[in-house]
């Protein structure tokens, strides 16, 4: 298995180069109700399983045959191609898009995705707050795929050596990360703090976990100037200055985040699932000795946000009924299974993360659900790109100590607030 790079959005996505991938796979006849052959696009990157689960369609559905198109692995070139896909009404090569939850909002309100009928999916069986992430402006323009919260993975042995509990705040992971690590030869704390999209889901997960928000509901106010805003930001900034947070730390994505805990350098560790995984596979110098909780805020359990992919419907696709059929299938209990148990990616089925089958096999599903259960989205917003990249300025002259927490409330309020909401 080779785990993807989530590049920050917990866009866990997935790819394989099917033969007969192409725009001359589409062409075929319409039944006349809306069904015939698809195209699935999709980041590229290979985890081994995809094929199986539309080999499993593509056997019962032959007039409705799906041809999977890999994009780049990187998110960035990901969004690039299907936008410039989607504004040509005649390059039109793509049925169904799977698409990083932060880009639904963008799609919907440009008209490049079609709203959806609730009705054809079973969303009251979805876990609660990742059908939010496919809505904008009150209506569904996708159905979740695979989804994931941010967790706090840390040195179990240590704490327990110690005599210490996780951390359920700031200031008891703040006393540990500077008074237990060091005894160990530790960094503190580490997060995805370089500035690309890591950095603004762990700005806004310390935002949030301080009871404070960045854009109104529906990203047509801006709400980041406040106390807890401040707060949030300054959790990180002190961290940095004062040292258990290391300065390394700047220049982590996930995978860098990642392999610092697992080669034995950091008591904590803000990362995904599949950091958790990863580092306690057979072989990994801390298997065996890490536990995970969910993150710490100001005055208790903090605030994820949520990751993941959606599934939406191109406005130009062929054959809608049967991109819906496609989409209702995907996110079948048994298909969801497979995205657990064959891609290791975080399902959208609540039933999958009790079943003692699957929790004996992945350990950390009590603690993702209850994650994802507390988690909140990024910033809606249709310029959310824009967005992000102010964030990611803004915070990062905080993290290197170029402006105050205080001063970049404020400079965020204003450059924010410049973003044209249509």
């Amino acid at each position: 298995m080779r785990w993807i790079r989530a590049a920050g959005r917990g866009l866990l996505v997935l790819g394989l180069v099917l033969a007969g991938c192409g725009p001359s796979a589409r062409v075929a006849e319409d039944d006349g109700q809306g069904r015939g052959p698809l195209t699935l696009a999709t980041a590229g990157d290979l985890t081994g399983y995809l094929g199986t689960v539309l080999d499993g369609w593509n056997r019962t559905h032959p007039r409705e045959r799906v041809t999977l198109v890999e994009l780049p692995d990187s998110a960035d070139e990901t969004h690039a191609q299907m936008v410039t896909d989607l504004r040509d009404r005649d390059r039109n090569r793509f049925d169904v898009l799977n698409i990083d939850v932060t880009w639904t909002s963008e799609f919907a309100d440009a008209g490049w995705i079609r709203p959806l009928e609730r009705d054809r999916f079973a969303l009251g069986t979805f876990l609660r707050p990742v059908v939010d992430s496919a809505t904008y402006d009150g209506r569904l323009y996708a159905v979740p795929y695979v989804t994931n919260a941010g967790l706090l993975l840390y040195r179990k042995d240590i704490l327990d050596k110690e005599g210490v509990p996780p951390p359920r705040t700031w200031d008891e992971l703040e006393r540990a990360a500077k008074t237990i690590a060091p005894k160990y030869g530790l960094h503190g704390y580490a997060g995805q703090l370089f500035p690309y999209e890591g950095l603004t889901v762990n700005a806004t997960e310390a935002i949030y976990s301080a009871g404070g928000t960045i854009l109104g509901d529906e990203g047509d106010r801006v709400t980041v100037n406040s106390a807890a805003a401040r707060e949030g930001l300054e959790f990180l900034a002190r961290g940095v200055r004062e040292g258990w947070i290391p300065k390394s730390a700047l220049s982590y994505k996930e995978e860098e985040s990642k392999q610092a805990f697992q080669e034995g350098r950091l008591l904590f560790l803000r990362n995904w699932a599949y950091a958790y995984a990863v580092a306690s596979t057979p072989g990994s110098p801390v298997a065996g000795k890490i536990g995970v909780v969910r993150l710490p805020g100001r005055d208790g359990q903090g605030t994820s946000v949520l990751g993941g992919s959606d599934l939406a419907v191109s406005t130009h696709a062929r054959h809608p009924d049967s991109a819906a059929r496609l989409i209702a299938y995907l996110t079948s209990e048994p298909v969801q299974r497979q995205v657990l148990t064959r891609g290791a990616l975080p399902p959208v089925r609540a039933s999958l993360y009790e079943q003692p089958d699957l929790v004996k096999r992945f350990p950390y599903l009590p603690i993702l659900r209850a994650s994802v259960l507390s988690a909140a989205p990024r910033p809606k917003s249709p310029r959310y790109e824009q967005v992000s990249l102010v964030v990611q300025a803004v915070v990062h002259d905080v993290l290197t100590g170029h402006q105050s927490s205080g001063a970049a409330v404020e400079r965020l309020t204003r450059e924010l607030a410049a973003i044209p909401t249509r």
